[in-house]
């Protein structure tokens, strides 16, 4: 990448997008379609408002990072309904993004 920007550089993003994708990508049982495709909103959003929240100021930045929290915890709420293969392996991923946006201002 020649001229990454901010959000593209942390650890924080490319872990969420890891994540996002691996949501993307996993096959939900039948039956469950409507908490697939919650998974993948938040998801994808904890992935956006990392992004946003980066190119932000003051206390936008802030509430950007705290829904990407909250969209995080959404994702592992999803995990601890359905049994997916390496659901749990994709939750601790999860709970490191939250520690590492905590750490964000």
């Amino acid at each position: 990448m020649k001229h990454p920007l901010s959000h593209e550089t942390l650890d924080v993003y490319r872990l969420a997008v890891q994540v996002a994708r691996w949501v993307r990508g996993t096959r939900f049982p039948v039956g469950d379609a409507d908490l697939r495709d919650q998974a993948r909103r938040a998801a994808q959003s904890i992935v956006l408002n990392i992004a946003e929240g980066c190119h932000s100021q003051g206390g936008n930045r802030g509430k950007h990072f705290r829904i990407a929290r909250g969209s995080a915890a959404e994702v592992c709420a999803v995990l601890d309904l359905v049994d997916l293969p390496d659901g749990e392996v994709q939750q601790e991923a999860v709970r490191r993004v939250v520690a590492m946006l905590s750490r964000l201002r």
